[in-house]
């Protein structure tokens, strides 16, 4: 069968090739600008999970480091509560009676509590005082002194401490 095509048909098809080829080039144009969108989107998720990652991972060393402090703390804790128990023990062991404590005074006030003399005058010296510049305060009053030591004996019957060394009383006055 032969087909005759005239020119009016032969203008119609190419008129709708040419639609065509038109629709496929903004079809075309359309699908490049969605791949474009897309692998913007793409590159900026990517960008995002570089970041993401570079900051768990100082997160990590960060948690890390913390972890480590925290542990040194806890076995550090550990043995201040081991050296607590064991002194808490020795002295429910040892009766209080007669034993003194020597109490470092800084112009009359109490600054630190110390075991004995020796014990006070060594940790003074590791601040900065001369181990061999104390000497006997007298009659003076604990407030004229800079720095001064008094020594504190167990009184079971008051069930507290007393000065080891009272001073001599002074007269108030002379009263009739």
């Amino acid at each position: 069968m032969i087909r005759i095509v005239t020119a009016g048909r032969l203008h119609q098809l190419e008129q709708d090739a040419e639609q065509a080829r038109s629709g496929a080039r903004e079809v075309q144009a359309q699908a490049d600008a969605a791949l474009g969108r897309h692998v913007r989107e793409l590159q900026a998720a990517a960008d995002r999970a570089e970041r993401a990652d570079a900051a768990t991972s100082e997160v990590s060393a960060i948690l890390s480091r913390a972890l480590e402090e925290l542990s040194a703390a806890q076995q550090e804790l550990l043995l201040k509560d081991i050296k607590i128990r064991r002194l808490r023990a020795e002295l429910e062991g040892e009766s209080m009676e007669g034993r003194t404590l020597t109490v470092l005074l800084h112009y009359g006030e109490p600054h630190t509590v110390y075991a004995s003399r020796e014990d006070a005058y060594a940790d003074t010296a590791t601040h900065g005082a001369d181990p061999d510049g104390w000497v006997p305060s007298g009659e003076r009053p604990a407030s004229a002194a800079m720095w001064r030591c008094e020594a504190f004996i167990y009184n079971a019957a008051s069930n507290g401490f007393r000065r080891a060394h009272m001073p001599a009383p002074k007269p108030v006055g002379e009263v009739a």
